[in-house]
């Protein structure tokens, strides 16, 4: 972990909401129905969690502060969140909390049906709802900044570089907290469309040779495409994102990943600033929920067009061919880390609460005691409880650091369950130095629990919502 720095028709709008910002009709036009409900109930869920009640654990100008700027940053080993700081050693969090929150609910097919995006900031403690055009499932009303520790700090939340151009008249400023392994997702992407491209093969082997060694990043290895990729999504790990990485810039891809995000109606997607000698470096990743969320929907592939582009292309989920989706559904599917929206891995502790009830993937679970080890990260709990009571299942990416707690994902009812199809995608700026007042001691040798556990409580939240959406 490195150190703390600091268009036409609308589908989710609301035009009048008790605490959230109204905005003034036109190109953001206010709609009812199904969306403007999804979109009212999960602000209200958000501004539910009282994100600011919890705990810094490096507040500006405490003693244990690091505000120097961090050109690195990585989701921590097992052993790193353990040595946190108690509560008592933080200070109450300063103002609110800055996050990003997109749902799009999906028929059984896996076409949209309803899409909402929630921001919450010190700039809009009471959220705001971003209007989003029902055609391109995107929003020209938000001037996207990118995330520096510092400037939100000290400058009451707001960033000063602008993510995309001529956003200068957008109605709300937002800084998108920096994504962390949740650009896993943006690396998977790219590396399966050079996959269908014929210019890479999963069980072909890469070769990793870093030309200058970066500590999270690892030393020469070499293994299939397939392993790496698997790696990287169902156990984070670093070392097999910095050679995908790598194996990017090798055949002079990045920047073709940067435009086919564009390209596609996704421009807030971008990978910017890694080192092509060894593929570390991914400070200058960024994501917005609502894009986040539509490369999901590529990923789950619905039939028919998904959206348009403002340039009138139709986007269908053959941006990925059936075999990649299949593969990247698949191995998301395979998560280890569930840990932030769900809580599952933790099954049966009074902390972390409850969060998106979701089936435990088999892969992880010993099936003498059911607890779930993944990698060096043991988590102690019996899962077979709540898996007898799971209902739905939750293929994800999720992302931790300091000053991120991310989660992307996926979710299906499974078969006897309330029936809910949807895509969730949370990014907040209270990573692994935020801890809650109640936080209760870690039990030894477990995998200490990396977030506040209000982001569970958002997760159950949501899929509550969505599954009474259309009762």
């Amino acid at each position: 972990m490195g150190p703390r720095v600091r268009r036409t028709s609308i589908f989710t709008a609301v035009a009048a909401v008790t605490g959230a910002l109204v905005l003034a009709p036109g190109t953001a036009a206010a709609t009812t129905g199904v969306s403007a409900r999804l979109a009212e109930q999960v602000r209200q869920a958000v501004v539910a969690q009282d994100f600011k009640d919890v705990i810094d654990l490096t507040p500006p100008g405490g003693a244990t502060a690091a505000r120097s700027g961090a050109p690195e940053k990585y989701d921590s080993t097992p052993a790193e969140p353990a040595a946190r700081v108690a509560p008592a050693a933080g200070k109450p969090l300063h103002q609110t909390p800055n996050l990003d929150v997109a749902v799009i609910e999906l028929d059984g097919a896996g076409r949209p049906t309803a899409m909402a995006d929630v921001l919450l900031s010190p700039q809009h403690p009471k959220g705001v709802v971003v209007p989003v055009d029902r055609r391109t499932l995107s929003t020209d009303q938000v001037r996207y900044r990118w995330w520096d520790d510092t400037e939100w700090d000290v400058n009451g939340g707001r960033g000063t570089r602008d993510v995309l151009a001529g956003r200068e008249g957008a109605p709300i400023d937002f800084s998108s907290p920096y994504p962390a392994s949740v650009l896993k997702l943006m690396v998977g992407f790219g590396v399966l469309r050079l996959v269908d491209q014929g210019r890479v093969a999963l069980d072909g082997e890469y070769a990793y040779a870093p030309v200058t060694q970066n500590p999270a990043c690892g030393g020469p290895a070499t293994k299939t495409v397939r392993r790496y990729f698997d790696e990287m999504i169902t156990k984070s790990q670093n070392e097999s994102t910095c050679a995908l990485i790598k194996m990017l810039h090798d055949l002079s891809a990045i920047d073709e990943l940067n435009r086919s995000f564009a390209d596609l109606g996704m421009p807030t997607l971008m990978i910017t600033g890694t080192n092509p000698g060894n593929g570390g470096r991914w400070i200058g990743s960024n994501m917005s929920g609502i894009d986040t969320a539509k490369l999901l929907l590529l990923v789950n592939g619905g039939p028919g067009t998904l959206w348009t582009t403002d340039s009138g292309a139709r986007v269908t989920r053959d941006a990925l061919s059936q075999a990649s989706r299949r593969f990247f559904a698949k191995t998301l599917g395979e998560q280890g880390h569930n840990e932030m929206l769900s809580t599952t891995n933790w099954c049966g502790r009074a902390y972390p609460a409850p969060g998106i009830p979701q089936l435990t993937p088999r892969r992880w679970v010993n099936p003498a005691d059911g607890t779930v080890t993944v990698g060096g990260a043991v988590y102690g709990q019996d899962v077979r409880p709540c898996d007898a009571a799971a209902e739905v299942t939750y293929a994800h990416k999720n992302g931790w650091v300091d000053t991120t707690g991310s989660d992307a994902g996926i979710v299906h009812s499974l078969r006897g369950k309330a029936k809910r199809n949807y895509i969730v995608v949370v990014f907040g700026n209270l990573g692994t130095d935020y801890v809650d007042v109640h936080r209760p001691a870690d039990p030894p040798g477990v995998y200490p629990v990396p977030y506040t556990e209000k982001y569970g409580k958002l997760g159950l939240a949501i899929d509550r919502i969505v599954t009474g959406l259309r009762r």
